[in-house]
């Protein structure tokens, strides 16, 4: 069947309605969609049975540019975030659009004027001005007739006097004309004026009905979806080391995220009995042999340098920079960007750069090192269940600086790296690299001299829920320590961005992870509890319980993920106390004196204008010599954000994210026969885990000594 011939667009009064193609994407091409022109305001709609209720996009045309491109082609576009290429059937029908559209646009200029009174408001200011010259010299007038004797003089004053007086009474009188019809102007315009701003109000109301229930249904379907999946596993999946219980956990429940109701604890903390004090001092039942010989002085000073190394020393530190240029003031409306949005990964919309913060996602999740001073106390505990401790509040401790964080970080592009070496300050050498694009995936090793070692592979799935935004980052994390051989692995929980659309910005983290050790079977369960309105128990709550092998509880954790973690020892349990929300007994612990194990740093002066970045954070971005050429230091997008030229930023942001569509582009042509995309880290190999069974990029080695040679002719020129 032959596609029906195109409907020629009609006029209804000031609207304009028909079909035209519009440019969606380089796989889908142009696609017929219905245009509305009304108001002077340009909609369309993938059917004109959506124009009761989805508008799937709408410019402002009094602000809007119009071009043609070619005979059937034309542009509009707000010279922000949105930009219609627009196709007509023919050129008479692209002609017709062009002259609707044009007068439109003058309408609509005309009608803004008109609205903010510029006429009225120039014509009372001159009869003020006006108003203001003659009474003076009135003024003046009357006062040199009263002061003269009536003479051969008086006749000219009195006439003079009374021009003045009359030039006065008709500029009055014109003033007074023009307040007249201002007025009426007023009087016949505000009730269309309040009735526009009512119908506008409404609108929002019934966007925001929509958004809700637009997130939810794909919620349930996500849920559906993911149950279908579920049942079809086996048993053995089911039991496997695979995601941990935080991953992924806002999608449990649809309204975890909407203050839900107050959780009840899992277990009770009640002070030990005296005896046990008594006991632990006098070193019986062996408790001071699993203390850590720090154990009594948590704030312990610096660990000193590596004592391998004296020579070290005698070469000053660098000094790091503690502050970078504020953060310029510009307004974006989220609203315009974000309603087309719903259920897609944001890794996949197009943002500009005044929503993100001048550190690319690999710097971000470098800064998890900004409190390595706890795998450093951990390396030195002879206790593996107190080193748990350690790499417990460790994995609490990388939320800290994401509380007033709600800047989004620069997607890397594929083979993006970032180094980070703090040998010399803080005995570790850190690496990142994208390794993978779709679905985008950073790899990053970290050696210190200290005794241990981190790596970790980070895949961020995030979803725009329409109020909210959900960031799931899936993989595992690995802490291995040199002394016993110690290897502990945990996930990260999900972090929800609120008030997406209307209302301050706010972050919270929620979920439940298992940090394991695979050495001795030792195990804590953290709980990060969400917000909830009606909870009277203090905000972003972490709990945990450190077991053994067998179950048996000996430390209790608590705390915020934002403030600090302390931990306690457990000298007894027992089942007892109220009852749980499923009618269980809950678990009482006998504990002795918490003590703090960390403690969040202070914030630098003047964070508020320098996007609240951390001590650690502001170096991040530091310009260094010898780092490798794709290290993001040398992102040029990046820096000119960070230097405040945020509309060059953007143009540059977009032609560095097109060169990386070509690029992969090429790879595909170059390996059609290949199941998978064929690229191949630079620094990290493709391997199996060995603890997780999951597929992870491993650090090859190679890149510290290419550094030390400066030859880098084998890496790819990505910016």
């Amino acid at each position: 069947m032959s596609e029906p011939k195109t409907p020629t667009p009609t006029p209804a009064g000031d609207t304009y309605k028909g079909w035209v193609f519009k440019w969606t994407n380089y796989i889908k091409g142009y696609q017929r969609r219905w245009f509305v022109l009304s108001n002077g305001l340009l909609s369309y709609y993938r059917t004109q049975a959506e124009m009761g209720h989805t508008c799937r996009g709408t410019i402002n045309l009094a602000t809007a540019t119009i071009t043609v491109d070619d005979a059937c082609n034309f542009v509009i576009s707000n010279g922000g975030a949105q930009t219609y290429h627009l196709k007509a059937s023919c050129e008479v029908e692209r002609q017709r659009w062009i002259t609707a559209l044009e007068l439109a646009k003058a309408k609509a200029a005309r009608m803004q004027a008109e609205e903010e009174g510029i006429y009225k408001v120039e014509d009372l200011s001159t009869c003020n001005d006006l108003i203001s010259k003659h009474g003076s010299a009135l003024q003046r007038s009357l006062s040199e007739l009263d002061s003269l004797r009536l003479t051969g003089e008086a006749g000219d004053k009195i006439r003079q006097v009374t021009e003045r007086a009359t030039l006065f009474r008709i500029t009055s009188n014109a003033m007074i004309n023009a307040c007249r019809d201002f007025l009426s102007l007023a009087q016949a315009n505000s009730k269309r004026w309040q009735k526009a701003l009512q119908a506008e109000r409404e609108q929002r109301v019934r966007l925001e009905e929509t958004l809700e229930q637009l997130a939810k249904q794909h919620n349930h379907l996500e849920r559906a979806f993911r149950g279908a999946s579920q049942a079809n596993a086996t048993a053995d999946n089911k039991n496997a080391a695979g995601p941990g219980k935080g991953e992924a956990s806002d999608e449990d429940d649809e309204n975890e995220f909407f203050d839900a109701m107050e959780e009840a604890p899992e277990f009770i903390t009640v002070p030990a009995d005296p005896q046990f004090h008594k006991r632990s001092s006098s070193n019986i039942s062996g408790f001071n042999s699993e203390m850590c010989p720090d154990d009594q002085s948590l704030n312990e000073e610096p660990l000193a340098m590596n004592q391998e190394s004296p020579s070290q020393e005698l070469v000053p530190l660098k000094k790091r920079r503690t502050r970078i240029p504020d953060k310029p003031n510009y307004s974006l409306n989220l609203w315009s960007i974000m309603k087309n949005c719903i259920g897609k990964e944001l890794s996949k919309i197009p943002m500009p750069v005044n929503f993100n913060e001048p550190i690319s996602m690999l710097q971000r999740l470098t800064e998890d090192l900004e409190y390595h001073e706890l795998l450093d106390k951990a390396a030195k505990c002879q206790s593996s269940l107190e080193q748990m401790c350690y790499v417990a509040a460790f994995s609490v401790s990388s939320y800290s600086t994401t509380v007033y964080r709600t800047g989004k970080p620069f997607n890397p592009l594929l083979g993006e790296t970032y180094e980070l070496d703090r040998r010399r300050e803080s005995g570790y050498r850190s690496l990142c690299e994208q390794v993978s694009h779709h679905p985008p995936a950073a790899a990053h090793h970290v050696i210190s001299d200290r005794g241990w070692t981190l790596r970790q592979e980070i895949t961020v799935a995030s979803k725009f829920r329409g109020k909210y935004l959900s960031i799931m980052p899936l993989g595992t994390i690995h802490a291995i320590f040199e002394k016993g051989d110690h290897h502990y692995t945990w996930k990260k929980v999900t972090t929800t961005v609120h008030n997406i659309i209307v209302g301050k910005l706010w972050i919270d983290q929620s979920g439940e992870i298992d940090v394991v050790n695979h050495t001795t079977g030792d195990r804590c369960h953290l709980k990060f509890a969400p917000y909830s309105y009606f909870s009277r128990d203090v905000a972003r709550k972490v709990t945990g319980v450190v077991m053994d092998k067998d179950g048996k509880a000996h430390y209790v954790l608590s705390g915020t993920w934002d403030e600090k973690m302390e931990f306690s020892r457990v000298m007894q349990s027992s089942r007892g106390g109220e009852n749980g929300a499923e009618g269980k007994q809950k678990t009482v612990y006998q504990t002795l004196k918490a003590r703090e194990v960390w403690r969040r740093n202070p914030l630098p002066e003047g964070a508020e204008t320098m996007y609240y970045f951390t001590n650690l954070a502001l170096t991040l971005n530091e310009p260094e010599e010898g780092v490798g050429p794709t290290d993001s230091r040398r992102r040029p997008d990046q820096r000119l954000m960070e230097d405040g030229r945020w509309e060059e930023a953007n143009a540059e942001k977009q032609r560095l994210e097109e060169k990386q569509r070509s690029a992969r582009r090429e790879r595909e042509r170059e390996a059609a026969s290949a199941p998978h995309d064929n690229y191949q880290a630079q620094w990290f190999d493709r391997c199996e885990d060995r603890i997780t069974g999951e597929q992870i990029h491993l650090y090859k080695g190679g890149y510290w000594e290419t550094k030390d040679r400066g030859t880098w002719e084998e890496s790819p020129k990505i910016f």
